[in-house]
């Protein structure tokens, strides 16, 4: 890993694609430790992270975890997802965020020196292409060590610098099943989109 302490660094995380590859991974990820940890390597000017929320008539599971971001160092970047049944009676979930994404990366570009994006998706290859040439370092983050490997061969090669999840893991997560009693103890910063584990995502 290649990081220069004085870099003005942006982070931009999918947290559904964040959450899918650390699940694979069999960790829970610790946004507090995560934040400490980069702003360890770097200067972090401002975390984006993003998040289609379902939402029910009453309440949704994720608003712990978005509550708890607002106040500790995050910058939240929510929309409503939409949910529908197919025509094979399946339950579907639409709520791509990358139109968020990208238009924030954009926006901030002129602003930083490195962006560092947790995802996997091939879509966002023609993105770091666009900040590259306005002079921003990229890094993304994701795994080739599932099956299949979550990040697309395009962006891998268009990024600066490519980030092994899984190796850097140990820094910020918690592997599943350790002390829960601990777990409830502790703010809630972990992803709990198990809401979204069983349905399908398409892209808008």
């Amino acid at each position: 890993m290649f990081f220069q302490p004085d870099e003005r660094t942006c982070l931009f995380i999918d947290g559904s694609s964040l959450y899918s590859a650390s699940r694979h991974l069999g960790f829970d990820v610790d946004y507090r430790n995560l934040l400490t940890f980069f702003r360890s390597k770097c200067h972090i000017i401002r975390a984006y992270y993003y998040s289609a929320i379902l939402e029910s008539e009453e309440y949704s599971p994720l608003k712990p975890l978005t509550d708890w971001l607002v106040y500790n160092g995050y910058s939240l970047v929510t929309k409503t997802a939409r949910e529908f049944v197919d025509q094979n009676g399946r339950r579907r979930v639409k709520g791509s965020m990358d139109i968020e994404l990208a238009v924030d990366m954009m926006e901030m570009a002129p602003k930083i020196d490195h962006a560092i994006l947790f995802s996997g998706d091939a879509d966002f290859r023609r993105l770091l292409e666009s900040v590259q040439r306005q002079g921003v370092r990229t890094t993304v983050v994701s795994s080739v060590r599932t099956s299949p490997p979550l990040i697309g061969d395009d962006l891998r090669r268009q990024a600066d610098q490519f980030i092994e999840l899984a190796d850097i893991a140990a820094q910020f997560t918690r592997r599943q099943g350790e002390a829960r009693v601990t777990r409830q103890q502790q703010a809630p910063v972990r992803h709990p989109a198990d809401q979204f584990s069983e349905l399908d995502h398409d892209e808008d």
